[in-house]
């Protein structure tokens, strides 16, 4: 089965932080596969940006090395790298000295059927200074596209004053918060199995179901990167990605598709969060803080070990787990479990929707009880979906109860690879589609929750809960979800 590209317009894409590594590493493949695929051609110019000094040829050099690390051997075309490599140029760019740049309008094509798009691949405490810089420059166009990057501030407040500052030039329609989670095909495959299948939305609520599970895993640490100490896991995922994946299992059936209708819906979803604040935090909260192993086999570094000495004794959260609700009819009295950390046991990313034991068994001779169903929704890696049911296991000699899945499985489905989430993005900006970008009240909104859990333990003399660097966190997460009669869901697909 081949999937059908939809080409799109001729675009200028002005990338600033030309020379960083989310533009090595994830921007200039996810081009790169997109070109490769047809769905743009040499119309198209892609424009890299920053303060350094290199020329066109360098900015070149440097895409094709990208695409030598961080593409698959198997999808690397030299005759098509060629052909890719043309349409890049650069210019040195400084936003907060504009008369020491170069001339970027040079680059720009005053044609409104090219699409002009800017991706702001820097810190936030540049995105005001480059949109001045545009305005000023006179390459601001009011069909032009913004691109930001989070951290999009370490609270509400500072949220508000990043996104004041891209306002005062940009309109909201124009801005497109990117979160990757929202490209997965599996996170966009939540819409289609539960808006284009009558099989479960039926029972898509309260009175089916027990509980939900998201979990966000990852085997790596968070090394020596100093904005993951000024960030720690909750708002580098709790706030944003774990929160949009809770909008998307928890929102209302929208009108459409349309960006706008998607979005309303999510963002109900955030407003109607029961608030964590004050003794509710320590009850429904938990923080923790990988610690080193060594033996035999194995030597991993603890969270502070990786810290340079002046950040020794940081209580930066390396992972978190919470217990939220969302105060509304449809999920009134089920509870949903959070669960994200670094140098766990595996990377993995998946959502389990529990579902509520059968009201009566009629097999109480059976060998094996009943087990209630599970939904479980594999994000990465080995992307899947698998529906956990009970068959009796064949053969004579009486009945007996045995749990199996229904799998399905992404790659035995589609023998295709599978687009990267940056892929679907970066096309979705050029085709002016905003419904897997964030809307303002959206952050907001995941802000105003958040920020009371964040100000709780910075009052707390609490330090962190330590765990061992490959388990699946510290001993009160697993508490957090046993003492309502759960448990975490722990499995492969």
């Amino acid at each position: 089965m081949s999937s059908r590209i939809i080409p799109v317009q001729p675009f200028d894409y002005v990338v600033f932080g030309a020379t960083g590594d989310l533009t090595k590493r994830k921007l200039i493949p996810a081009l790169y596969h997109r070109f490769k695929d047809g769905q743009f051609d040499e119309q198209s110019r892609i424009i890299g940006a920053s303060r350094s000094k290199l020329s066109s040829a360098d900015f070149q050099q440097a895409a094709r090395d990208a695409i030598a690390q961080f593409v698959e051997k198997d999808y690397q075309d030299e005759a098509v790298i060629e052909r890719f490599i043309k349409i890049f140029s650069y210019v040195p760019v400084d936003a907060t000295n504009p008369e020491g740049s170069g001339d970027l309008g040079k680059e720009l094509r005053d044609d409104p059927k090219v699409v002009r798009a800017f991706y702001l691949a820097v810190a936030p405490d540049l995105f005001e200074p480059i949109a001045e810089y545009l305005l000023q420059k006179k390459l601001y166009r009011r069909d032009a596209r913004v691109v930001i990057e989070k951290p999009l501030g370490h609270d509400l407040a500072s949220s508000m004053e990043i996104n004041d500052g891209v306002a005062r030039i940009f309109k909201e329609d124009q801005v497109y918060r990117i979160d990757h989670y929202l490209g997965k095909e599996t996170v966009q495959n939540l819409l289609a199995l539960r808006f284009a299948n009558t099989l479960f939305e039926p029972i898509w609520n309260s009175a089916h179901i027990d509980h939900v599970q998201l979990t966000v895993a990852e085997s790596v640490g968070a090394g020596t990167r100093g904005y993951y100490d000024e960030s720690g896991a909750l708002r580098d995922m709790i706030q944003n990605h774990m929160l949009q994946l809770l909008c998307l299992v928890a929102m209302e059936p929208p009108a459409s598709d349309d960006a706008n209708a998607l979005r309303d819906e999510k963002l109900k979803v955030l407003r109607a969060l029961k608030p964590i604040t004050n003794g509710e935090v320590a009850k429904n909260t938990v923080r923790g803080q990988y610690k080193g192993v060594k033996s035999e086999t194995t030597s991993v570094a603890g969270y502070q070990d990786e810290l340079p000495e002046d950040k020794k004794g940081s209580r930066t959260e390396t992972f978190v787990a919470l217990k939220a609700e969302v105060e509304n009819w449809r999920w009134a009295g089920v509870p949903f479990y959070f669960r994200t950390g670094k140098r766990m046991a595996q990377r993995v990313s998946e959502i389990c929707i529990q579902f509520k034991p059968i009201p009566h068994s009629i097999f109480d001779h059976a060998e094996g009880a009943p087990k209630a169903n599970k939904l479980i929704i594999r994000l990465q890696p080995d992307e899947g979906v698998k529906l956990m049911m009970m068959i009796k296991d064949p053969g004579p000699g009486g009945m007996r109860l045995r749990e199996v899945p229904l799998n399905l499985s992404f790659a035995q489905t589609f023998s295709e690879r599978t687009p990267e989430a940056y892929e679907r993005l970066l096309m979705d900006v050029i085709r002016g589609s905003q419904a897997l970008f964030m809307r303002r009240d959206e952050l907001e909104a995941a802000w105003n929750w958040v920020d009371p859990i964040r100000h709780a333990w910075d009052r707390s003399s609490d330090a962190p809960q330590s765990y061992v660097a490959g388990t699946w966190g510290p001993s009160g997460a697993i508490a957090l979800i046993e003492r309502d009669g759960r448990t975490w869901y722990e499995d492969d697909i």
